[in-house]
């Protein structure tokens, strides 16, 4: 499945109308936001004798990346473009793949 493929049967389940981008956009960085915290909560109880469940992780990395895929379409993009984006971004901060000196001395506006 691609990721625009992803996106496309994820919004299917979205309960904001597609005309209502403000509110889609608000419900997917509040619900990113709950979700990294429910995966934090997946190590962070590590520390009181659970062990790491991999099979609960990886349903909260999927309700992150439903997430994710909620804010895209709110922005009116692909998760494709953004995946892309994100690659051409890294390839010029990293050339040569990563570098702590190229992290720690990174160009102006490079965010």
């Amino acid at each position: 499945m691609s990721p625009n493929e992803y996106q496309q049967l994820a919004m299917r389940t979205c309960s904001i109308p597609n005309e209502q981008k403000r509110d889609m956009l608000m419900h997917a960085v509040l619900g990113l936001a709950s979700e990294a915290g429910e995966v934090a909560g997946i190590f962070q109880k590590k520390y009181q004798g659970h062990p790491v469940d991999p099979e609960h992780l990886e349903k909260e990395l999927g309700d992150c990346l439903w997430m994710i895929a909620e804010a895209c379409t709110a922005l009116d993009w692909n998760m494709e473009d953004v995946m892309r984006l994100n690659i051409e971004k890294l390839r010029a901060r990293y050339p040569d793949g990563f570098d702590a000196d190229h992290s720690l001395h990174r160009q102006p506006g490079d965010i």
